[in-house]
């Protein structure tokens, strides 16, 4: 019913109707014109469909409003996003929300052009509330108290009454639920459901991140009891159905810390020259069913978040650590793709099916770095089996990665920052993880199972969840386009970009002082990848397929995949074939879930950043400009940890922001600071409370009295020394830490972030 409406509002001749003439136009009797109010009400109440003040319906699209959720900037204005991923995001002025609040869903009516931007509008509804609660620091009255918000994108205090503050004392983090939203000048009311404590209590900082971002603490108990009714082992009767690989030398390689192990691969040579990979996925599909508890609630959280401390995980413990995770020396079910790859690159022929597997040997990055870059095997012997086979996949995944960058594949060498943490969970040391010829295999082995199935579902035309990449806007791309040629580099930004002639240009400035500066813009000039239910392509990897299949413990479109997958290789037709929840909302909903656990996961690694650098205020680092903006600049250190020197601080000039050069230059001295540059930077603050860091240049404070320099009181000794920040551990430590691996500056192993 709700379908045929919507079908029948969007044909081009349809005007607004009410409901009676809806009725009458669509012919509808008996049951469909009982039901008529009720899906009008349900379909209005998604804002599928708007309801005018003379009680006439009609699409969004067709009464010039747009549907999409607002993103609210700390500068106080807005965009709105639409639901529909090929609109452009329409800006909204912070007059102009009307009671909305970010993450809220929202309709806009489109008003007149805004400078700079193409479209502006005005919120005249808010669908859907997101902020149900909220998390702020307390302020008491007498009579009453309000909570300010720790999110600053979040404009409004929360009125509390008395009665529904539970007790809580001024100055302490609490949860507030709302009660009643703003609207024109009134503020938000609430009431305290859940006192935190107090700032500066140990793990506070991260239970406030959790709620911020509707992480889940635990699971239900419907889905435990659930989670604890799936067996523990592979029983014989799983085997229907499914090729026995047990017999294969089949491996995982993954991180250290890893538990929920969801993929593992094999390569064999082939009498023909060519290569026979495997990759062999986790199948999650077969004890997470569609609709049940654990599906339910696997679909609510749409990702595993790894924050600094802990894992929160889609899937409970006993199935994404026991009976999903592909341990070693234990049978597991998969779902496996066979890809015969020749010495071009290029797939001969594939197979996927249902698979049980035996994983013989579970080996980490490192091991792997270490076997095959070393001359010296003695010390890992118990893998002499594995030598050749190691040497095969290094062989395989070096001409996969030839194939991709020839077709234009584009590849950012950003490192990994991972905090170490001690027993109370303070941070310690600050590692910097630079990918190595052991990520890539997994990496390179992983994007073409990717491609490949993406590619069998499109040409099979059936339904199916992609990952796409958007071509960037012509804005950002002629912003990059006059960055470029301030270095001598010409980029046509004239018309639709190619992924090749960004790549090429990020190839024109490798090992040079500008590298960082011209992949750090190029970066942000990108859209972000999502989820969706039609094949829009991959821009980032020049793939014109490609979807997420081979993480379902962890993401829920993977599983997703996986069920589409099996429902196709089941030989159903496409009109028989059991049609899910809709995809396009699954995606949506999946993205939306996927950059709030990227957006935690960050923040909590740069709350445990400033922790960190909170014992070495006072001390020098060396570091370079990773971000210029009108009010100062941003230094990154050696360590990846990142602080501001605000323009107030650059005192021996006025400074001016040349946006198209990412730099403040001096009025006077014409001095220059420009994103790429390095400089040596002073610790001035830290505030845990506020996740900020801010730095200061030595040479403006040389002639000052130590009275004159505002530090924190843990500067109590004064020390001013210069110290390089990869260098901020103990002696000890340092003995033990083992030296970088060597970058081969034509060979540089690389990645694509957020593919």
């Amino acid at each position: 019913m709700k379908e045929n409406i919507l079908a029948f509002m969007g044909h081009e001749a349809y005007k607004p109707l009410t409901a009676e003439d809806l009725a009458q136009e669509m012919n509808l009797k008996g049951k469909e014109l009982n039901q008529l109010f009720t899906v009008l009400s349900e379909l209005e109440k998604e804002a599928l469909i708007i309801k005018t003040r003379a009680n006439k319906y009609g699409t969004p699209e067709r009464l010039n409003l747009i549907v999409g959720r607002l993103e609210v900037a700390k500068k106080g204005f807005g965009f709105l996003i639409p639901t529909d991923a090929n609109q452009a995001d329409i800006y909204i002025t912070a007059d102009n929300f009307n009671g909305a609040m970010n993450g809220d869903k929202v309709v806009a009516r489109l008003s007149r052009g805004h400078s700079g931007r193409s479209q502006e509008g005005e919120i005249i509804r808010i669908v859907a509330r997101a902020n149900k609660q909220i998390v702020g620091t307390y302020v008491a009255s007498r009579k009453f108290g309000f909570v300010l918000p720790d999110d600053k994108r979040i404009n409004t205090d929360i009125f509390i009454a008395m009665e529904d503050s539970a007790g809580a004392k001024g100055g302490q983090r609490v949860v507030v639920e709302i009660t009643k939203w703003p609207h024109m000048t009134q503020s938000a009311e609430g009431r305290v459901v859940n006192i935190l404590g107090n700032n500066g209590d140990q793990g506070i900082e991260i239970a406030a991140l959790m709620v911020k971002h509707e992480l889940p603490q635990e699971f239900p108990l419907e889905v435990e009891h659930a989670a604890e009714k799936s067996p523990r082992h592979v029983r014989a009767t799983d085997f229907a159905g499914r090729r026995d690989l047990r017999e294969l030398q089949i491996v995982t390689i993954d991180g250290e810390d890893a538990k929920d192990l969801d993929d593992a691969v094999n390569v064999m040579p082939m009498p023909n020259g060519n290569y026979l990979l495997g990759v062999h996925i986790a199948d999650v599909s077969y004890y997470v069913t569609e609709n049940s508890v654990l599906d339910i609630e696997a679909r609510k959280r749409a990702t595993s978040v790894y924050l600094v401390d802990r894992v929160i995980p889609m899937l409970p413990p006993r199935l994404s650590n026991v009976i999903c995770s592909l341990n070693a020396g234990e049978d597991r079910l998969a779902m496996s793709i066979e890809m015969e790859i020749n010495n071009r690159g290029r797939i001969v022929s594939y197979d996927i099916f249902p698979s049980v597997i035996n994983v013989k040997k579970r080996l980490t990055y490192n091991i792997v770095r270490q076997i095959l870059t070393t001359d010296d095997k003695t010390k890992y012997m118990e893998y002499s089996m594995l030598f050749e086979h190691l040497a095969n996949m290094q062989d395989l995944c070096k001409t996969l990665r030839r194939k991709r960058l020839k077709r234009g594949s584009i590849d950012f060498d950003f490192p990994e920052i991972k905090v170490k943490l001690d027993e109370t969970g303070k941070p310690c040391e600050i590692i910097k993880r630079i990918r190595t010829i052991a990520e890539s295999i997994i990496e390179e082995f992983m994007l073409v199972a990717n491609e490949t199935i993406a590619e069998h579902m499109s040409k099979r035309k059936r339904q199916f969840i992609y990952r796409i990449h958007e071509e960037p806007e012509a804005e950002k791309i002629l912003k990059l386009s006059k960055l470029l040629n301030n270095f001598g580099y010409k980029l046509n930004a004239a018309g639709s970009i190619e992924p090749k002639a960004l790549q090429k240009a990020l190839g024109s400035f490798c090992g040079e002082p500008e590298e960082k500066l011209i992949s750090t813009v190029m970066l942000r000039s990108l859209r972000q990848a999502r989820y969706d239910a039609e094949n829009l392509g991959h821009f980032g990897l020049a793939a014109k397929y490609y979807t997420h299949f081979t993480s379902p413990i962890r993401r829920y479109p993977d599983l997703i995949v996986h069920r589409l997958l099996r429902q196709s290789l089941s030989q159903e037709s496409a009109s028989k074939a059991k049609k899910p929840a809709s995809l396009s909302e699954i995606a949506l909903h999946c993205s939306i879930r996927e950059r709030a656990a990227a957006d935690a996961e960050r923040e909590s690694v740069d709350l445990k950043k400033v922790e960190y650098m909170e014992k070495y205020i006072g001390e020098e680092f060396d570091g370079t400009i990773s971000g210029v903006t009108s009010f100062g600049i941003f230094v990154e250190l050696e360590n990846g940890i990142e602080g501001l020197i605000h323009v107030s601080n650059m005192d021996d000039d006025f400074y001016h922001y040349i946006e198209e050069r990412y730099a403040l230059v001096g009025e006077r001295l014409k001095k220059v600071y420009r994103l790429g540059d390095k400089l040596t930077v002073l610790v001035a603050k830290v505030s845990v409370e506020n996740k900020s860091i801010d730095f200061a240049l030595p040479e403006r404070l040389k002639g000052k009295r130590e009275t004159d320099i505002k530090f924190t009181e843990s500067d109590a000794n004064g020390k001013n020394k210069k110290r390089k920040a990869k260098d901020c551990r103990s002696k000890k430590e340092l003995k033990k830490s083992e030296p970088k691996p060597k970058k081969s500056k034509n060979n540089k192993e690389c990645r694509l972030h957020g593919v």
